[in-house]
């Protein structure tokens, strides 16, 4: 199994790592699930401004690292890539991209899903809202816990 993490600032290329993909995919890949993350320009409260991603170079990558095992020990996949953006972000930039690729498709959304949802949680990222009337750190919220509550109570996601 192919598993990459990239912690960056730059943008990153869906296209491109379509294409990575195809070039490294055995025959045995039947199904592609991926996700693409947006910097949102406003929360119920106020409108955002832009955000600032701060990650412990190291820690950051093993702490997601440590999801895509939990992810391979629970579906048979096959390719698995992350690639998280930090510094600073403005609304409407990609943030984040996970890419999962299995025999077939049930495990690869499931895998792609889950996968995004221990994002919220468990990576360790530090996030700052720029806001009109200064800057907030933003935490999982109390349904980012619940979606990983979920995983815990039916391992497989056929909820």
């Amino acid at each position: 199994m192919h598993s990459e993490v990239r912690i960056q600032e730059a943008d990153f290329s869906v296209a491109a790592q379509w294409e990575a993909l195809r070039g490294r995919a055995s025959g045995e890949v039947g199904a592609v699930a991926s996700f693409v993350g947006l910097v949102r320009d406003r929360d119920p409260d106020a409108p955002i401004q832009g955000l600032y991603l701060e990650h412990y170079p190291g820690m950051t990558e093993a702490s997601i690292g440590k999801i895509l095992d939990e992810t391979a020990s629970r579906w048979p996949i096959l390719d698995i890539v992350v690639i998280h953006r930090v510094g600073g972000l403005e609304p409407g930039d990609q943030i984040v991209f996970v890419q999962v690729a299995a025999a077939h498709r049930p495990a690869a959304f499931a895998a792609c899903e889950f996968v995004m949802d221990y994002l919220k949680t468990d990576a360790v990222l530090w996030k700052r809202e720029r806001l009109m009337e200064g800057e907030r750190w933003i935490e999982a919220t109390g349904d980012d816990r619940r979606r990983v509550a979920r995983w815990k109570a039916d391992p497989v996601g056929d909820s």
